[in-house]
């Protein structure tokens, strides 16, 4: 498993010696780009993004520094894109750097999204694909070792095109470059850090016959119609450039540097410092002195040029210092390379970018918006889902409770039906027991234990004139008949309380058509099953005559 920071001292080596002058290269508000190819899961680009935020600080790195991460497998790349690490992936890390860059999440540390976010990672081929352009530091380490000689040629032959003039490649290890000095030379090779060495172009060699010095790469081509064949390629180039000599004199300049500078045949051969182009649209002479002194290609980037035409162009100057065999110095070669539509769409590209960040963090939060509302919902269902259930459960109780009812219901069914049939039962007997009563020729009073009449007979209302509904619930021993029922109060006294059976008297008395009668009264006790006495049964007949009853 691979880790940060993997190689410490190869990494302490560019921190401490390459970042510091690529920074010092640019300008505050030139871009600085970088490649790690051959990316894997993201280590080496999220390190170098480290060693940058460092070196420029976190705000300034967020605006000027862009970091592309690519490799052929799309796996790696997801895992890359999360930045997601264990601990012991970053052993090799200085402690104050993880708990400057990293969030721990879950067990595992996860760098901060303001550093992810200059870093884009996508898919490129190093043999098949086109390389991304104008890089100033280029990390691919132990990545050739996997190719074949052929296959690597092509790579490093993609990097030079792809890195600007100084930019550095830094390799791993186990990776060399001694067979290809004409592409990179070595700055440490012990920490395999490589600077991009720049071509000789044939304008160049065309500005040493102009001093009159000989080329050395020129074979027999002499003063005759070689030198006329360079000096119309020099003239006719579409890159606008100028040689000036040591003395610092005008002594080339070609078709298109005259028509975008406004330079003219009276210019060739004026000292540099006489004229305007010595300080627009940018003030030569200390690149010049320092393209000597560092015997290296000096860039100037951004200068802007007012053009004759009125258009406002945006120059890249780059002074190459010119040396004969001896390295004396012979001049120095001065390009204005026209960046404007480069420039332009740049800017343009790096609007669309921002408009790209913004677009996707307003979509990161759409998605967090989404993922709360999700959330949300998903409370809101479980919720439902216990609402359902104690509805389910409350159904349940519910059908419980109607079959209990209907139960219940069947039951009040069942006795409401013998209720039926003993109230059919109990009319039948009250029928059974009216007939009796009417049948009798003898008036009937029943009394309950308080002397209240419940039962009042037909011969009863014929003999003292009083009719049922007029005396029940009457105390029998108030009542206004012509019987004298006081006299009967202590018999009936004892027949209710249990004392005495039946009793049985004869008492005088006035029947309802006032004649005078005898009436013979008896007085039975009115018992339930258990013996308990319950009331009395009081019968009242008129006595007849033994001879009317004999006749």
């Amino acid at each position: 498993m691979t880790g940060l920071f993997r190689d410490k001292p190869a990494w302490d080596y560019l921190a401490r010696d390459v970042s510091p002058q690529i920074v010092a290269g640019k300008a505050p508000d030139e871009p600085t780009r970088v490649w790690s190819a051959g990316c894997a899961s993201g280590e080496e680009a999220y390190t170098v993004a480290i060693l940058l935020a460092e070196a420029l600080g976190v705000d300034a790195f967020r605006s000027r520094v862009k970091i592309y991460a690519t490799d052929v497998d799309e796996e790696a790349l997801n895992q890359a894109r999360q930045g997601s690490y264990l601990a012991k992936q970053l052993d090799e890390m200085p402690e104050a750097f993880r708990d400057s860059y990293f969030e721990q999440v879950n067990g595992c540390f996860v760098v901060r999204k303001d550093l992810r976010r200059s870093i884009i990672f996508g898919r490129n081929d190093l043999v098949q694909d086109a390389p991304i352009s104008r890089i100033d530091l280029l990390i691919c380490r132990n990545t050739l070792m996997y190719f074949n000689a052929e296959a690597q040629l092509r790579i490093l032959a993609h990097f030079h095109f792809a890195m600007l003039d100084g930019a550095y490649l830094f390799l791993g290890k186990g990776e060399m470059l001694l067979t290809h000095g004409d592409l990179f030379a070595p700055v440490n090779l012990r920490r395999r850090v490589f600077a991009k060495v720049r071509r000789t172009l044939p304008r160049e060699r065309l500005a040493l016959l102009a001093q009159g010095a000989p080329d050395p790469s020129s074979g027999d081509v002499g003063a005759g119609d070689g030198s006329a064949l360079l000096a119309q390629a020099f003239a006719a180039a579409a890159t606008a450039e100028i040689v000036v000599d040591a003395r610092g004199r005008l002594v080339l300049v070609n078709d298109a540097a005259r028509t975008l500078l406004g330079l003219g045949v009276r210019d060739i051969g004026q000292p540099l410092q006489d004229l305007e182009l010595s300080y627009r649209p940018l003030e030569l002479r200390g690149p010049i002195e320092q393209a000597h002194a560092e015997r290296r290609l000096v860039t100037t980037r951004s200068a802007e040029w007012r053009a004759a035409d009125g258009t406002v162009r945006s120059l890249d100057v780059q002074v190459m210092p010119l040396f004969d065999d001896r390295s004396r110095p012979l001049g120095a070669s001065v390009t204005y390379l026209d960046m404007t539509r480069e420039r332009r769409l740049a800017d343009d590209l790096q609007h669309s970018r921002q408009d790209l960040e913004t677009a996707y963090e307003e979509l990161q939060s759409t998605i967090e918006e989404l993922e709360t509302t999700n959330e949300e919902l998903q409370s809101t269902n479980e919720e439902l889902e216990t609402t359902n259930e104690e509805l389910q459960s409350t159904n349940e109780e519910l059908e419980t409770m109607n079959e209990e009812l209907q139960s219940a219901n069947e039951e009040l069914e069942t006795m409401n039906d013998e209720l039926r049939v003993r109230g059919e039962d109990l009319n039948r007997t009250n029928a059974y027991l009216e007939s009796i009563l009417v049948a009798l020729k003898v008036g009937v009073a029943v009394v309950g234990p308080d002397y209240k009449v419940q039962l009042w007979n037909a011969e009863a209302t014929e003999l003292w004139g009083l009719r049922a509904d007029e005396v029940r619930g009457q105390h029998f021993l108030s009542l206004d008949i012509g019987l004298p029922v006081e006299q009967l109060s202590r018999s009936l006294r004892a027949v209710l309380s249990g004392e005495t059976g039946t009793f049985q008297t004869v008492l005088d008395a006035v029947n309802r058509r006032g004649r005078s009668i005898h009436c013979e009264v008896s007085a039975t006790p009115l018992l339930i099953a258990d013996g308990h006495v319950q009331g009395a049964i009081i019968l009242m007949e008129e006595e007849r005559p033994v001879e009317e009853s004999g006749s």
